[in-house]
């Protein structure tokens, strides 16, 4: 279902409206645009690139959805401090413990403000304070 709302999936019948565009009606390209700019995800298994740097990580939403570099380094920066991971930010996910991946997966769905976060057991490798924390930054997004 989280496919399917996220626009990951294009093999379902039936009628969705999302941001007041009727989904279904919607070609390949057009369904791209609408989940690059309005949806963020946070995979139950991360997704983070191996062979990039948790900055590398999070700035790829920002730059699907063409803000500037000098932007995207602001917008990184703001995000590295919110999660209090700014010293993470030079290492690969393979450097990470599961829950600094997770958290780091939190803050690339969050990072361009989307208007639609979805979230497949988001805090599920947090400890319990830090999932509070993560959980009370998706509601302020």
């Amino acid at each position: 279902m989280l496919h399917i709302l996220g626009l990951h999936d294009s093999a379902w019948n039936g009628e969705f409206t999302l941001r007041g565009e009727a989904v279904h009606k919607l070609d390949k390209k057009k369904r791209f645009e609408l989940q690059k700019k309005h949806i963020g995800f946070v995979f139950q298994s991360y997704h983070l690139l191996d062979d990039l740097t948790v900055y590398e990580n999070l700035e790829i939403p920002l730059s699907y959805r063409d803000i500037p570099k000098k932007e995207r380094e602001s917008i990184v920066c703001d995000i590295l401090d919110r999660f209090a991971i700014v010293g993470k930010k030079d290492l690969y996910p393979s450097q990470l413990s599961g829950g600094q991946q997770q958290l780091v997966g939190v803050a690339r769905a969050l990072i361009a403000k989307p208007s639609l976060v979805l979230a497949d057991e988001p805090t599920g490798n947090l400890h319990p304070t830090r999932a509070a924390k993560s959980m009370s930054l998706v509601q302020g997004n």
